[in-house]
């Protein structure tokens, strides 16, 4: 996928690869203390058996080639960035003690943590960040997610293209050991969000030297800074993973992480219940039975996946922007997250999920609906309205084609004849739907900018990458941005001078070092797009999974990742039911 659409996925489709697919707990709840705390098992038993999912094997442990989110998962607990992603999605400082940024916005300068090492012993200095990032740049020239996380560092793409040798000294400078510089191509604010993508983890530069591209197959001998090493690995069946000795925070309680690769969920639902297993994702089909386990083992954790449809606003009747809002509160979409997901979903109004910074818990639906239900009667009040506007009738309405991609399943399939039923039931029309190839999809969505003759009503997915508002708004609505593909700001509408206001003010908080006014600039925003139906936001991905009783003190984020020093709360307690690790010696 381009860059610009790397989040992208099929609206309705659950074969969530990218974020299901061996996820840790995103509870943040703190493990109990004191008396009445559960009692810690003894050490030997101190063992944790989390699968990946959906995989035969990981993708890679370079960070520099990472991808998704198993390979994620994977690097995070072996490397450490400047600054990584915590237990509630905010910006947490990591290798970096501090930070400060020029007035001019466009210099980072980042203090290092004192007396910080690699898992070999070996010292870890801003010569080794330096060269990390620089590294990833050339290495990761193919992948578009090192390109993209690290692309607003001054003459990133030069030196991709291999225009230039290197940035060391330039616009990544190490002027003393515990000193890195970085040097941006513009002012941005979310610089330090991009930063949390593993591109810019650190690795260990002689380790590199002595192996080349396969230094990822002698972890055990160095080569990160993570609380975890690498201890076993059989490709196609398992890695496991061992405290860090070296690591310079709170040190894991965990002796060993064993993580085996189950191709199918459903194979990794049986193993769980056969006790073999800490974790496990539910199949949708198990959910009934996944919640009826005793002692709290069923759980669900927000992700940052959001469906949604799209209008385009140089098409009729999506040029109004009553009728847009009359299709948004046509929906009930408490009954689809019901009725078509089992309860696997949140129905949602918002284009900023949970568990991102600047979730606006008081943003309400056009018309200032506040739930998530809709609004049949104001619905039809304003389609009719909308119509009599541009002088159209029912009878003469263009025939109004939803282009989706099921990909064949049948929640998803579910799901669009509720919504067409509900669009007909509350506004009188009929939707014909256009159920494709997601590659045609997202093909014919892109030839949609500009395009009064292109699509007018499709759904997508988006899946966040890093902790920052401007990944759902200004890289999906701003002028000139490859997602606008509604044509939101440019377009013949009334309002289109309102619409250009709000991509003025996303400009603006992209750019706001004030971290307060930011949020408040991209809340206003928010609400606005929302009024606008820039998107129709449906529902937000739940992962749902089981976790033995026994696991105390599992923390994350919607990002699916631990943050190091949480390792540290981790331990195997006396409760039941638990999983046998005696043959984990």
């Amino acid at each position: 996928m381009q860059p610009g659409k790397k989040g992208w996925l099929p609206i309705l489709s659950l074969l969530l690869l990218l974020v299901l697919a061996g996820c840790t707990s995103s509870n943040t709840v703190p493990p109990p203390q004191g008396p009445g705390a559960p009692s810690k098992a003894t050490q030997d038993k101190q063992v944790l058996v989390q699968p990946y999912t959906d995989i035969a094997d990981l993708s890679t442990l370079d960070p520099a080639l990472v991808q998704d989110a198993n390979a994620n998962q994977a690097v995070t607990m072996i490397y450490n960035g400047l600054v990584q992603i915590g237990d509630r999605g905010t910006i947490i400082n990591v290798l970096a003690a501090s930070y400060k940024v020029s007035p001019d916005g466009l210099t980072w300068t980042f203090t290092l943590r004192n007396k910080l090492m690699f898992s070999d012993g070996t010292a870890l200095t801003s010569t080794d960040v330096a060269y990390s990032l620089d590294r990833a740049l050339r290495v990761g020239a193919k992948s578009a997610y090192a390109s993209y996380a690290l692309g607003l560092i001054k003459n990133a793409d030069q030196l991709a293209a291999g225009k230039l040798k290197t940035l060391i000294g330039s616009s990544i400078q190490a002027p003393d050991p515990q000193t890195i510089v970085i040097v941006t191509s513009k002012k941005v604010a979310y610089f330090l969000s991009m930063l949390t993508y593993p591109a810019a983890y650190v690795v260990e530069k002689s380790l590199v030297a002595r192996y080349g591209n396969h230094f990822t197959d002698h972890l055990a001998d160095g080569g990160g800074s993570g609380p975890w090493i690498v201890s076993s690995y059989i490709h196609n069946q398992e890695i496991d993973f061992k405290p860090n000795p070296n690591y310079f925070g709170a040190k894991p309680q965990l002796r060993l992480i064993v993580r085996p690769f189950y191709k199918i969920d459903e194979t990794a639902y049986r193993a769980y219940a056969a006790g073999t297993l800490s974790y496990s994702p539910v199949p949708e089909d198990q959910i009934p039975q996944a919640k009826a386990l005793s002692n709290n083992q069923y759980q669900q954790d927000p992700t940052l996946v959001t469906a949604y449809y799209t209008m385009n606003y140089l098409v009729k009747p999506f040029d109004n922007i009553k009728v847009r809002q009359a299709f948004a509160l046509a929906l009930n979409k408490n009954q689809i997250a019901v009725n078509a997901y089992n309860g696997s979903v949140i129905a949602t109004n918002h284009i900023i999920p949970q568990g991102i910074p600047a979730y606006n818990a008081k943003l309400t639906a056009p018309g200032g609906i506040t739930n998530t239900a809709g609004n049949a009667t104001l619905a039809k009040r304003l389609f009719d309205e909308g119509l009599q506007e541009d002088g159209l009738t029912l009878s003469s309405l263009p025939t109004i084609t939803l282009t989706v991609s099921t990909g064949g399943l049948p929640d998803a399939q579910q799901e669009v004849k509720l919504e067409t039923q509900m669009w007909q039931d509350a506004l009188g029309i009929t939707i014909t739907v256009n159920d494709i190839d997601y590659t045609k999809l997202l093909s014919e969505s892109q030839a949609a900018t500009g395009n009064k003759k292109g699509l007018m009503f499709w759904g997508l997915g988006w899946i966040g990458y890093y902790p920052d508002p401007q990944d759902w708004l200004s890289v999906q609505f701003g002028q000139g941005m490859a997602n606008n593909n509604m044509n939101y700001g440019q377009n013949h509408a009334l309002n289109a001078p309102q619409q250009q206001a709000v991509q003025q003010l996303l400009d603006q908080a992209d750019s706001n070092l004030n971290a307060t006014s930011r949020m408040q600039q991209y809340t206003l925003a928010e609400q606005q797009l929302v009024n606008d139906v820039a998107w129709l936001p449906i529902y937000q991905q739940l992962l749902t999974y089981v976790e033995k009783p026994c696991v105390i003190g599992m923390t994350g984020n919607a990002f699916t990742v631990t943050p190091p020093d949480d390792w540290s709360k981790v331990y195997i307690s006396t409760d039941t039911p638990c999983v046998d690790t005696g043959k984990y010696k």
